[in-house]
Parts: C-alpha cells; structure tokens; sequence
C-alpha cells in the first residue's frame, strides 16, 4: 500500500497547483465564483498539509483542525459551483449545513470516539462532493459535455468518500489510534488526485468558454442600450437574401441634436434608452432591434404585410411620443420618425434597408413624427 503521508502530499500539491491556476483566472476575469473555488482549494491544500505532517498522530484533538479547515475548503467549492450555475449563493443553507457538518464530526472527537468522528468527516465530504455535482448537473444544458463529465468525477469523488466511511461503519471501528488505512482509503486518495486534476480542468475549461462568450455579446452589444449593434445586425443578416415579405423598420429620433445641446448628454441618453425600452415591448422574440448609430435604430420583423408593418411602426411611434422621460431635474420628451419597407422576391437585407432608409428620410422631411413605407421592390 502507498504511504498515507505521500497519498496526502500528493493530493496537496494537486491541489495547489489548481489553486493557484484558479487565483490567476479570476485575477483576470474576477468572477466571484472562481475566487470561491480558489479559496476552497487553499483551504484544502492547508488542511492536507497539516495532516501529511502529523508523523500518524491520531488523538483527540490532531486532526480536530485539519478537518475543520477540510469541511470548509470543500463548503466553499460546493459555493462556488453554485455561483457558477446561478450567480449567487443563499448564505443561510450554506452556513447550517456547515454547521451541521462541523458538530457532526467534533462531537465524536470530544467524546473519544475518533472513529466515529472520522465516519462522520466521509459523510460529510461526500455531502458536498454530490451537492457540486448536482449544480454542475442541474446547468448543463451550458455546455452538456464538460459539466455532466465534472458531474460524474464529482460523484464519484463522492462515492469514494462513502465506501471510507462504510468499511469504517462495518469494521466497528469507533475508535482510532492512528490514521484508517484501507482499500477504501487507497480508493479515496487516487480517486481525490483523479477527480480533483479533472475537475479543475473541466471548470477552467468551462470558465474560458463562458468568458469568450461573453466576450463575443459584448462585441456584438450596443453597450447603451442592450440592443445588438450594427455589426451584429450585419452580421446575422449580411448580403443574404430576405424571405419575401420580411419586414425593415428604420428609425430617427427627431431634432436629436437639439436634445443634446439644450440638455445634455445625459438626456440624450436616457432618450435613447427610452426607445430601446419601447422597441423591445412592441416586438417579438424573433424579431431583430439593433441600434445602428447615434439616434438611429433598425428593426427586422418576421415576414407580413406591408400594412401591418406600417401599423407596428405607428404603435412603437405613439408610443415614444407620449412618453415622458424623466430626468433628476426635469423631463423630456421626444418623437421618432420611421420608414417601413418589406423585402420583394430575391432582395437582400442591405437593398431593403436602402429602401426602409429613404422612406424613412421622406418621413422626415414631410414634417417628422410620421410613418412613411417604401413602394413595394418591383420583379424585374
């Protein structure tokens, strides 16, 4: 059998490598749950450590310490899994199951009963090793591969903690004079090296993929408004062809500038907002809104009837206009000019968009606050 202080040395610099890649990571990325895992992992690092040095002490208060800081490292991981998955961590569970875990493991130990306080430590571990794997199972709609594969090493790490604490349980071991040594044991250690090294990749895996993605909708996000930005809207429409009847709705806000000059940038931009907010309630989910410029919006509306275009752009127009936006000290109010054109057969998105543009030019110059529509694309 491998020495049990060697098993514990390598599951500590296993897990401190992980420890510091994932302090790296989140010094990057400050994400809160990396910095949970990060801290877990140190816990975990510290309580190995302590008992890889113990020289097989295994009294009544020796191990009392490595285990706390263990229960907490591992407390900390299952929090951390759960801010991944969520965002967010509901203190009050997590600190009662804490607790429970804690007292479950140190009144045996004050009692005299080392074994059964060691039974308690597996079940615990196991405890927190299911519930990680269970936030990695409950998101893995994310990324199905990585997260079930995480969730697997996490339930069998799991497991593993579970056949220490039954052979312990059918061994009648209640108490114990130096550190449990078995196939279970064995098991637990390699599986801790094994599920610990998995883990950490898949989570860092996990963690680049979501913050490409995440860089990839910054990219393609009108930072003022949360609509697309012109690129995406380009780049999800391009030169392709539009299916007959797809409708392009273009709009202006009016005398924008003017809204600027005479009351700041900071109501020209909650004008805008405003729209953005209005534009969203009026259309569908499969409907495109992108902000393409200044004070300029573009809509892209399943295909229908140029009239019932027509009818959703006076809608959004009615709306903007009477809505007041309000400011610290005072109020704004603002209108929006808009032209509809619906693609003919074979057009593509930027020959519609040409034609929704102008119509929307005439709208202003016919005295703004209007709706104008483009001439149905006649089939050459």
């Amino acid at each position: 059998m491998i020495d049990n202080a060697t098993l514990l040395i390598a599951i500590a610099f296993s897990s401190g490598a992980l420890m510091l890649t994932l302090m790296l990571s989140w010094l990057n990325a400050r994400d809160s749950y990396l910095i949970s895992w990060a801290t877990g992992m140190a816990f975990v690092v510290a309580a190995l450590t302590t008992l890889s040095l113990s020289n097989g002490r295994y009294d009544i208060w020796t191990p009392l310490a490595p285990y706390a800081v263990l229960i907490s490292g591992l407390a900390l991981i299952h929090a951390g899994t759960r801010q991944f998955r969520t965002g967010h961590v509901r203190l009050l569970p997590v600190s009662l199951l804490w607790a429970a875990c804690m007292l479950g493991i140190i009144l045996p130990f004050l009692f005299g009963l080392s074994g059964l306080g060691t039974i308690a430590l597996n079940l615990a571990c196991a405890i927190y090793m299911f519930l990680a794997g269970y936030q990695y199972w409950a998101g893995r709609t994310e990324a199905p591969i990585p997260l079930v594969a995480g969730s697997i090493l996490f339930a069998l790490t799991g497991l593993s903690f579970i056949c220490c604490a039954i052979v312990l349980l059918f061994d009648g071991q209640w108490v114990l004079t130096a550190p449990p040594r078995n196939w279970a044991e064995e098991f637990n250690s390699i599986m801790a090296i094994v599920g610990l090294t998995g883990i950490g990749a898949l989570s860092l895996t996990l963690n680049q993929s979501r913050a490409t993605r995440r860089h990839r909708l910054e990219a393609q996000t009108d930072s003022l408004t949360g609509l697309l930005n012109r690129r995406a809207l380009f780049d999800r429409f391009g030169k392709a062809e539009l299916p007959l009847g797809t409708a392009v709705l273009m709009f202006d806000i009016d005398h924008f500038k003017q809204i600027n000059d005479r009351q700041g940038h900071a109501a020209g931009d909650a004008v805008i907002r405003h729209l953005a907010a209005i534009l969203r309630q009026n259309l569908r989910d499969d409907d495109s809104v992108a902000r393409i410029g200044g004070e300029e919006f573009c809509a892209v509306l399943l295909p229908m009837p140029v009239d019932q275009a027509k009818a959703v752009a006076d809608r959004i127009r009615a709306d903007f206009e009477q809505a007041t936006i309000r400011l610290i000290a005072e109020s704004v109010r603002a209108t929006v000019s808009v032209g509809v054109a619906t693609s003919g057969t074979d057009e593509s998105f930027s020959s519609v968009l040409n034609r929704a543009d102008a119509a929307l030019y005439k709208a202003k110059d016919s005295g703004r606050n209007r709706v104008t529509a483009a001439a149905l694309r006649l089939i050459a």
